[in-house]
């Protein structure tokens, strides 16, 4: 079944907890018309993997990895499906970046990558959206990659037994457009070995959200643009960009 988050309150903002008394699941065959959709977890933490396919990494002239290459995304990056992605004044390149997204369903530290699957709630769609220009000039990520908005996730989850992972494909659409299009099994390290090396050294907390890195074909857009993730057996997930307002 997939599965969302959503509130009859239209002021319910993506980042609410399931302890917000607004906040309700079911199905998404189900949502209720006029309900504010939001995103299909609620994460502790949203922690990326950076050039986890090789031809990826290939098309900015980047070795593959010889270990995860982890960073992570603010919370106030979080925005379900439908909201917009704002294109933010001081960057003059934003790109989008389509991923398979893993929602943590217990709390875990020092994961065996055998036992890793026993850890996993479920699976979503996330686009991992960066100011390019502003990653390249800073040297590191945090900034470039942590803008409002800048991590659209859903719209729902489809449970981990649900899914037939092998079979996955991460496809980016972009004004109708198919940008992206690239199999999960080609990734350079695995979900299972994601999760045991992140616990390593950091603890996964219920509805952990971890973006597991992006295929070939990443690339700008501009404001009105639309942008979906598509991962057929999981979702559609659908974003518009706008502009900044002045102040």
């Amino acid at each position: 079944m997939k599965t969302i988050r959503y509130s009859l309150n239209k002021n319910t903002l993506p980042t609410a907890t399931d302890a917000d008394p607004d906040v309700r699941r079911g199905a998404l065959s189900d949502l209720p018309p006029g309900a504010r959709l939001l995103p299909p977890c609620s994460p502790t933490k949203i922690v990326c993997v950076g050039r986890n396919y090789a031809e990826h990494a290939k098309e900015f002239g980047n070795p593959a990895p010889a270990e995860p290459l982890i960073f992570l995304k603010p919370l106030s990056s979080l925005i379900a499906s439908g909201d917009n992605i704002v294109y933010p004044r001081i960057s003059e390149r934003i790109d989008y970046e389509g991923e398979l997204g893993v929602i943590i369903g217990k709390r875990c530290r020092n994961v065996k990558a055998s036992d890793a699957t026993n850890y996993i709630l479920g699976y979503t769609c996330v686009n991992e959206v960066t100011a390019r220009d502003l990653q390249k000039k800073d040297g590191q990520w945090t900034r470039g990659k942590g803008f409002d908005t800048f991590c659209p996730v859903g719209p729902c989850m489809v449970p981990r037994d649900e899914v037939d992972f092998k079979s996955l494909r991460v496809r980016t659409i972009v004004d109708g457009e198919v940008r992206q299009d690239g199999s999960v099994i080609d990734m350079i390290f695995s979900v299972n070995d994601i999760i045991a090396y992140i616990t390593s050294f950091m603890t996964l907390e219920p509805g952990d959200l971890i973006a597991t890195g992006t295929p070939p074909g990443v690339g700008p857009v501009q404001v009105g643009a639309k942008i979906q993730i598509d991962i057929p057996g999981i979702g559609l997930l659908e974003n518009t960009v706008v502009a900044e307002l002045t102040k």
